[in-house]
């Protein structure tokens, strides 16, 4: 359902003798890899032809009067939601990677089970709950009197708050596996030398560790800067929210875009420095490599060690998910759930799980590209596969209908345009999963597949592909996740009568009508668990 009438952009065409010779000259993976950039490059192109329209006085207007505040606004935010999330990532994954205690494997999902929530219910949940009359907020009245204010979570702050609890899983996911892979033999022979645990902590673990923290820590962040839910359900001003609001309350589009090229170019800076600070940091992990033995926690350390997590689980998941279980069974109450609700679930898993399937395909010729070819190309093929990442959602829906109404009208209005801007949104959570375990795959047994007879697509086939399993379900399960909680895209491209979850959610939450925004939120957790279930069950045999 369109919100505006797209402007149109002319079609590519590509001579076939150029791709002949691109073909002869990269391989059918450069080929393949640059098909795969060049539909996620479509938003981007949007919004350089939008943004090329504004004119000098334009230009002047936003820096005067909205770029400052909103850039201090965004990198404040990012940099905050990054410093949480760290905090509690890496923590709760080295306890559960390094140490052996009564409840591990629950630990484990406890930690990952936030995923399933999306940032705008964490924010509508929350904003509930520390009202005057709401669980926390009486809870709050009642140690500290009404002399002390309740927290207050319109402002940053609070979208601190909200943005860490949704985003700190995927620092949790990434540094646990890198700790389950690292080497053992470091760590002993640090503590053979003498090292105390922290000192074994701070100079093997740590820096072992900084490619999956930066590669965590930048997921993160790019979700700060295109996260559109939050800010706008806690009315913080950064670029996404005033992109919004550009378009849909003073129809301003090419001062959208002028924004939205600003975003870009900060997203841009963000992934160059982050790969430029760990363009050195590979280490390989051998197949037949031993895994770490963990300690046993004492009883104190049990102590402590769920004190921690309980505290985590109790915000980012146990809180939520007992409000989203009081509301839904006032529902189930008045007979509000019925086949419509029904409905929006089906909608919901049909566009996650293909948008995730799609995804997960396109970016392989990407990660590994990049991962066995390092060149200038391949780096920008990187770079420009997560384009899509970084621009707001409303932005990538436009340049896909734009694209669609140049180049394959007859698929305006329907699923293929919805999932092409959700595939186009997520595929650099694919490419970061997928191009992390390619890192990992240790090149002498490429080689050794090679050297007895089989080709490049055997070897792909029987010796790659089972390598990385891991890595590609994590990819599909982080797309499936993200997908399934996707707002903006598919607020404008969803098919005329096709709603999803999220869709009715924020119908709902906007009318204050709880006991119907409540089911829909509680499906959404429900309907990610087989997912995580099969990421958690790839993981098993590191327990």
């Amino acid at each position: 359902m369109p919100l505006v009438e797209a402007q149109t952009l002319p079609g590519p065409a590509i001579p076939v003798k150029l791709w002949q010779a691109l073909s002869r000259r990269l391989g059918w993976l450069g080929v393949a890899a640059g098909l795969v950039v060049m539909v996620a490059a479509i938003p981007l192109l949007f919004v350089l032809y939008s943004s090329s329209q504004l004119s000098l006085e334009g230009w002047q207007a936003l820096w005067s009067q909205r770029l400052p505040g909103l850039l201090g606004n965004t990198l404040s935010l990012a940099v905050l939601v990054a410093v949480g999330c760290f905090a509690l990532g890496v923590s709760s994954a080295w306890l559960v990677a390094r140490r052996r205690f009564v409840g591990r494997g629950l630990a484990s999902w406890l930690m990952v089970l936030p995923l399933t929530i999306p940032t705008y219910v964490f924010a509508h949940i929350y904003t509930t709950l520390f009202e005057a009359d709401g669980w926390l907020g009486r809870t709050w009245l009642a140690v500290f009197g009404e002399s002390v204010a309740i927290p207050e979570l319109y402002n940053i702050w609070g979208v601190t708050f909200i943005l860490s609890l949704a985003g700190f899983s995927y620092v949790f996911l990434l540094v646990r596996t890198a700790l389950a892979h690292s080497n053992p033999n470091l760590e002993e022979a640090a503590r053979i030398q003498g090292a105390r645990p922290w000192q074994v902590f701070w100079r093997v673990n740590l820096p072992l560790l900084r490619p999956a923290i930066a590669a965590g820590l930048a997921l993160v962040v790019l979700h700060v800067l295109s996260d559109f839910g939050a800010v706008s359900m806690l009315r913080y001003q950064t670029f996404t929210l005033s992109i919004y609001l550009q378009m849909n309350s003073r129809f301003d589009y090419q001062g959208a875009a002028g924004l939205s090229m600003v975003l870009v170019m900060l997203s841009l800076m963000f992934l160059v420095l982050e790969r430029f600070s760990r363009r050195k940091q590979r280490y390989y992990a051998s197949a037949q490599q031993r895994l770490a033995v963990l300690r046993p926690a004492t009883a104190l350390e049990q102590v402590l060690i769920w004190g921690w997590l309980g505290l985590i689980t109790l915000f980012a998941f146990g809180l939520p998910l007992a409000w989203m279980l009081d509301w839904s069974w006032q529902a189930w109450q008045q007979e509000l759930i019925d086949m419509t609700f029904w409905g929006y679930v089906s909608n919901s898993l049909i566009v996650a799980a293909g948008a995730a399937t799609i995804a997960m395909v396109c970016a392989f010729p990407v990660a590994f590209f990049h991962t066995r070819k390092r060149s200038l190309l391949s780096t920008s093929y990187l770079q420009l596969s997560s384009i899509g990442f970084v621009l707001p959602g409303p932005v990538i829906a436009l340049g896909v209908l734009s694209f669609i109404l140049a180049v394959f009208a007859p698929l305006y209005g329907g699923l293929a345009a919805l999932l092409m801007a959700l595939v186009v949104r997520f595929l650099p959570l694919a490419v970061q999963s997928q191009e992390a375990s390619l890192q990992q795959l240790t090149p002498s047994i490429e080689q050794a597949g090679r050297s007895l007879g089989a080709g490049p697509l055997e070897n792909l086939r029987r010796v790659i592909l089972p390598m990385i399993r891991g890595g590609m379900a994590g990819a599909w399960v982080l797309v499936f996740i993200d997908a399934l909680k996707e707002l903006p895209a598919t607020l404008i491209l969803r098919p005329t009568g096709f709603d999803t979850l999220p869709v009715r959610i924020w119908i709902e939450a906007s009318e204050e009508m709880l006991e119907l925004a409540a089911p829909a939120a509680l499906m959404l957790v429900v309907g990610t668990l087989p997912a995580l279930w099969l990421m958690m069950r790839g993981e098993k045999r590191l327990e």
